[in-house]
């Protein structure tokens, strides 16, 4: 006879395992109904299953290569950590190229080791773009990641592998970074949540600056709104001597997520800053949003900040080019290799020639441009306390829309790019934290991500807004076609 004491221990399915976020999956491992061993083989399952069809896993690690933390809000859950910079002491770290191939992680990231102190299991390295700079994850070194709504279509980028591992099923969360859009361009790819934190809430550490002078910031895709609050809770708060640290909000994010928010001054806009006209689907799927949102009480209005999107787009190029030119032209020099054809994607490569050509009297100029537009932003954001856009300009293109041969400027791939990016980077600009949430769908099945920007700081607003979302727009049971809960 079973010990009435004892906790009841079940074994899981792996269409159970996909369809749990984070949090319900350690509240499992809490009570003992499942073990993070089974979990970690669950994820090895998704994997097995879906690989094939999304390309979206590097390498998947061996028990022995796992951190094991008995503790934390998500002990015993998989993650998987994008193969950029960073994880695991000692493992390889590819960052997408054939240039670093090789190369090993010798020190933990801050939020490597954060994230493990919160419990979670490191089982393997999603794909990235090379060295992560373009929107889609198309590389020479890993071949396409795809998107598992429609493997035809991409996964985004630059962390399209950790969008497609959560959007499949094969974990809940996996880290990500997004400096022009690369949390959220695979979120709406990929049907999952995206949110990029505000400058410094998720601190790089002490060992560098953060990436683009500031512009990129770390944090997670996630299945869930509450998976997200939870997250910034275990990855965020400032580190001491760290020169762009924000203090956390004084409760919770986990805790104030669960309160809608009061009466909000909504605007929304669906005309991009690049000037290119604004798709008819993805309209339609943000004023569905504005109406249900004015429904719930909230006051909206058509309004948009703005601003001169040449001038901004020219800064964008300097600033990427300069600062992924001294990070490319430092791993070539500490490894010993060429930069060239043989090594970077001609797109790539040509970020790294226009960057080594880039004047300090221009970064200047593009600094400048960033105090502008954090002044215009927050003019605007003290009228409103929400921007709601479509994340994407458009649909998401299919597979080989970027060519990883190419001959083109940096202008001219930063100009084809524009429609799809047209309403991210300005916020990886001004620092404003930013969530993608898949509440819609396109006639033919693709998710659409909607984006809600708050003013600095406001992470506990756009939390609190987008859990009301999640709950009267639900996106758990919609599940795609390369899932490894049915396939």
């Amino acid at each position: 006879m079973e010990d009435p004491l004892l906790p009841y221990h079940r074994v899981m399915r792996i269409d159970e395992y996909s369809r749990h976020d984070a949090v319900a999956l350690a509240e499992l491992v809490a009570r003992g109904e499942v073990t993070s061993a089974e979990l970690q083989e669950l994820a090895l399952q998704a994997h097995q299953q879906t690989h094939a069809h999304i390309n979206a896993v590097v390498e998947f690690n061996e028990p022995d290569q796992r951190p094991v933390v008995e503790s934390g809000a998500l002990a015993g859950v998989p993650m998987m950590v994008k193969d950029l910079f960073h994880g695991q002491p000692g493992q390889v770290c590819g960052n997408g190229s054939r240039l670093s191939q090789g190369w090993a992680v010798s020190h933990p990231s801050q939020i490597y080791s954060r994230a493990v102190r919160g419990g979670l299991v490191n089982v393997g390295r999603t794909t990235t773009s090379e060295f992560g700079i373009m929107g889609t994850t198309e590389t020479i070194a890993q071949g396409p990641t795809r998107s598992p709504w429609n493997p035809e279509h991409i996964a985004g980028g630059s962390s399209g592998g950790a969008g497609a591992v959560v959007g499949a099923g094969v974990v809940p969360v996996a880290l990500a970074s997004d400096g022009g859009g690369s949390i959220r361009i695979p979120a709406s790819a990929c049907g999952t949540v995206g949110l990029k934190p505000s400058r410094g809430r998720v601190p790089w550490g002490l060992r560098l600056r953060e990436p683009l002078m500031g512009w990129a910031v770390q944090f997670a895709i996630t299945r869930s709104v509450r998976d997200s609050a939870l997250l910034l809770d275990l990855l965020g708060g400032p580190t001491p001597g760290d020169p762009e640290a924000v203090d956390h909000h004084p409760m919770s994010y986990y805790n104030s997520h669960q309160s809608p928010p009061a009466r909000l001054r909504i605007a929304w806009t669906t005309d991009p800053w690049s000037g290119q006209g604004k798709d008819p689907v993805l309209h339609d799927a943000v004023v569905a949003t504005v109406d249900l949102l004015e429904q719930l009480g909230h006051e909206v209005t058509a309004a948009a900040p703005r601003f001169d999107w040449e001038l901004f787009q020219q800064a964008t190029a300097n600033v990427w080019a300069a600062t992924n030119a001294h990070t490319i032209d430092g791993f070539a020099a500490m490894l010993g290799r060429p930069v060239n054809r043989d090594t970077l994607e001609g797109p790539t490569l040509a970020t790294v020639l226009h960057g080594r050509r880039v004047t300090g009297e221009q970064l200047l100029t593009a600094m400048d441009l960033e105090v502008e537009l954090t002044h215009t932003m927050a003019s605007f954001f003290t009228s409103f306390d929400i921007l709601v856009t479509p994340t994407l300009g458009a649909p998401v293109p299919q597979i080989g829309h970027y060519d990883p041969h190419s001959n083109a400027t940096l202008d001219e791939t930063l100009s084809a790019w524009s429609r799809w990016e047209s309403f991210l980077p300005a916020f990886n600009t001004t620092g404003q934290p930013a969530i993608s949430l898949p509440l819609h769908q396109t006639p033919t099945g693709l998710p659409i991500g909607i984006q809600l920007v708050a003013a600095t700081g406001r992470e506990d607003l756009l939390l609190s807004l987008a859990a009301t979302l999640e709950s009267a727009l639900p996106w758990a049971g919609r599940t795609p076609p390369v899932f490894a809960g049915h396939m």
